[in-house]
């Protein structure tokens, strides 16, 4: 007798995890459970939040997100990002509950236990459902690599090191010196 596949977790099953529950999130129908991320994660996580955040102030053209977050892509995929960026024009997918669609900017910095996730799946899922831009942060190669969804969603448009500087089209004006996010 063929054993029978459990129907995917959704969106309503992702909303009875308890408040204080480990970190989870829903990926591609599968609870996914993430343990803290390190201090160099967060560091770096906050530093991209607060350089975006200072460059918002002067110029409001959206609003930046730090994880925890929800976001939810789809009935199969609910996200927390460690950073996200949303346009002004698109302010509407913002709830009071979390992101109701997809954000303008991803931002994943990569720990050993969510790379296979930010590298697979959640890449595809993003690209699927219309981020225009993903950032993947590898604080072990010290390395951006930027991701231009709608164009590849599997060729890096650009990969930065260390020493050098980015910017982004959605985000005009702002110049990110990798070298200080690495420092932080």
């Amino acid at each position: 007798m063929p054993a029978t596949q459990a129907p995917p977790l959704t969106r309503h099953d992702y909303a009875l995890i308890p408040v204080g529950s480990p970190n989870y999130q829903l990926i591609e129908g599968d609870f996914v459970m993430a343990p803290s991320p390190s201090s160099f994660h967060q560091s770096i996580a906050g530093l991209l939040y607060r350089l975006i955040g200072n460059y918002l102030d002067t110029r409001p053209i959206g609003t930046v997100f730090i994880a925890p977050i929800d976001v939810y892509l789809s009935d199969l995929n609910v996200y927390q990002p460690d950073v996200l960026f949303i346009r002004k024009e698109n302010r509407s997918i913002i709830k009071k509950h979390g992101i109701e669609g997809a954000p303008d900017l991803v931002i994943e910095v990569l720990s050993k236990t969510s790379a296979r996730y930010d590298l697979g799946p959640k890449r595809a899922i993003y690209a699927r459902t219309g981020v225009e831009e993903l950032w993947i942060v590898d604080p072990d190669r010290r390395t951006l690599a930027l991701y231009r969804l709608a164009t590849d969603s599997e060729t890096p448009a650009a990969t930065y090191k260390a020493a050098d500087t980015f910017s982004s089209t959605l985000l005009p004006g702002l110049t990110i010196s990798l070298k200080a996010v690495f420092a932080s």
